[in-house]
């Protein structure tokens, strides 16, 4: 018999299952699925190919889940018990014998005998074999053990839903204190389900209590709460930069302390201790950091994972000698002078070495380091803007460069920027040496589109020295006309569109109607003639406002004279675009 789950599109119910005819009756097992999930696993076998599968034992269960998928909009994969192929008689056998002696099992009670067995030397599979369940299921139930108690009572009592709880094992446990503080607060808002999650991961702000750092002495902003004690930084990556140097320090000082390995889990990775063992330092015991996305910092130290404290085991039992631990032969200091002395030696080496310096500046901006925190623009707006931009000939050009160049470093297809798609920068910087310098200019190109604001009046400048032409890859639409609400812009509009005349006419007309002739004299509709090629002053390079009260944003203000100037005298030269003339 095999255990795993499978996805609940692959089962059906099979024709010897005991509960197989009919509609079964889910009123009192509807309620624990949707609050639990399914617990017990499923009885299956293979259905006519590898991948199906029909449901001997479990019908119930199955139908259930179905309910819930159905409510959620998300389905499960179920925990089934796979038994071998055989006759129909053995298959009915296994559904009544499970039917029969079938209990709904406690999870806290789980819980707590999983881990008691595990500390006297059982392992997950052990487990899994021994209980019936998954080795999935072995870790979801241990990981329970990571609440604080008054938590595993509240879910004990069915007090907190099963989502919940799955997502409050991932808290560390202040985070865990927070959320039972908001939840005795009557006039507080308490994340569950997935709004939890977003509440663990970044949906709110970090408290200074988070930093290693000495926050006397951090030059970034922080927000006090006027109702509270509590104070939060406002800049979440000076945050990271003034923390990520402070578990840089107390890494070097573990190293000077004669710890052999200071293991840096991923940030938001819990630490699972029945996972690892303890292990002093002088047997070779390791430091292991576990980082939330909150900024919580923990040491743990003296741990080995399972499979290393068994391999040191035999190690000791085979008489073999094991690699005592010794101190580093630098000191922290000293590393400082070796790091400082060799950076100014390449960094005054790398002048004279612009190809080189191109390919370092581009894995930067990819990348990223501590030094260097780039951001993609977000391209936020409403769902109308959203969509009118997505589709855009533009937009589609770029995707298409974007997607080719995706290629060429290597990268997932469906990574949606080139920013942030490395796993490192040395290795980024290795690809990129591979390539010619037109490769990585057109990949510089991407990604400084990718990092372009805007909102700023660099890409005014930009459009006017590269000669774009809005008319060739913009067209009117709704998303544009139904946002028009200045009675003065829609006016100036009509008569740039329409003419004087037809403006004139239409001067004590709603501003609806105004709009509906412009838009018919832009598709040539309803006895229009239609207008080709009209873009709007905004849209224009430079651009320009309708009123004297001008625009926001990019709009706000055009490419002055001098800085129009500045522009050509670039172009010619580097045999790039020159500017359009600007706009009187």
């Amino acid at each position: 018999m095999e255990l795993k789950h499978i996805d609940i599109a692959k089962l059906t119910v099979s024709a010897v299952n005991m509960r197989g005819k009919g509609k079964a009756d889910l009123s009192n097992i509807l309620p624990s699925v949707r609050a639990r999930g399914v617990l017990v696993p499923l009885i299956v076998r293979v259905n006519g190919s590898p991948d199906t599968y029909e449901i001997v034992a479990g019908k119930r269960r199955y139908q259930a889940a179905l309910a819930v998928a159905e409510e959620s909009g998300e389905a499960e994969a179920l925990p089934c018990a796979v038994i071998e192929a055989g006759d129909d008689a053995a298959a009915l056998e296994a559904s009544l014998i499970e039917n029969i002696a079938r209990l709904d099992p406690d999870e806290m009670t789980q819980c707590e005998t999983f881990t008691r067995l595990m500390r006297e030397g059982r392992s997950v599979e052990e487990l899994s074999l021994t209980f019936g369940l998954t080795a999935l299921q072995v870790k979801r139930t241990l990981a329970l053990g990571n609440l604080l108690p008054r938590i595993r009572n509240l879910f004990r009592a069915a007090k907190i839903d099963v989502v919940t709880v799955r997502h409050l094992t991932l808290a560390s446990k202040s985070q865990q204190r927070d959320w039972l503080a908001l939840l005795d607060d009557e006039s507080a808002y308490v994340p569950t389900g997935s709004a939890l999650k977003a509440w663990l991961f970044g949906g709110v702000s970090i408290p200074i209590k988070a930093a290693l750092f000495d926050v006397d002495s951090y030059e970034g902003g922080i927000v006090a709460d006027l109702f509270g004690e509590d104070r939060y930084f406002a800049d979440v990556v000076a945050f990271w930069q003034a923390q990520n140097a402070a578990i840089e320090t107390r890494v070097e000082q573990y190293r000077d302390a004669g710890w052999r390995d200071i293991v840096l889990l991923p940030q938001g990775e819990p630490f699972h201790g029945w996972e690892y063992e303890r292990c002093p330092k002088r047997k070779g015991g390791k430091v292991y950091v576990v980082t939330s996305h909150r900024g919580d910092v923990t040491f743990h130290e003296g741990y080995l994972t399972t499979k290393e404290a068994r391999k040191l085991e035999r190690q000791g039992e085979s008489g073999e000698a094991t690699n005592k631990p010794s101190r580093p032969e630098v000191t922290s200091s000293q590393q400082d002078y070796i790091d400082l002395h060799r950076h100014a030696a390449v960094r005054a080496g790398i002048i004279g070495h612009p190809g080189l310096c191109l390919r370092v500046a581009v894995a930067h901006m990819i990348a990223g380091s501590p030094l260097w925190t780039i951001r993609t623009e977000p391209q936020r707006a409403a769902d109308a803007i959203a969509e009118s931009v997505e589709n855009s000939p533009s937009e589609a050009q770029f995707d298409a460069e974007r997607r080719r160049l995706l290629a060429v470093l290597d990268f997932d297809a469906d990574t949606p920027t080139i920013t942030g798609g490395s796993d490192g920068l040395t290795s980024l910087y290795a690809r990129l040496c591979t390539l010619d310098d037109a490769t990585v200019m057109s990949i510089l190109s991407v990604v400084m589109g990718e990092t372009l604001d805007a909102r700023c009046d660099l890409v005014d400048a930009l459009g006017m020295q590269l000669g774009i032409d809005m008319a060739q890859v913009w067209q009117a639409d709704d998303a544009l006309l139904d946002s028009l609400r200045d009675r003065e812009v829609i006016d100036a509009m009509l008569a740039e569109v329409a003419g004087k005349d037809i403006a004139e006419a239409n001067a004590k007309a709603t501003g609806k109607t105004k709009k509906q002739i412009v838009r018919d004299c832009l598709t040539g509709t309803n006895g229009r003639t239609m207008v080709e090629g009209w873009v709007p002053r905004w849209l224009r390079f430079p651009a320009s406002g309708y009123t004297q009260r001008g625009g926001v944003g990019s709009v706000s203000r055009t490419t002055s004279a001098v800085e129009a100037m500045a522009l050509s005298a670039y172009a010619e030269p580097h045999g790039d675009p020159a500017p359009l003339p600007q706009a009187a």
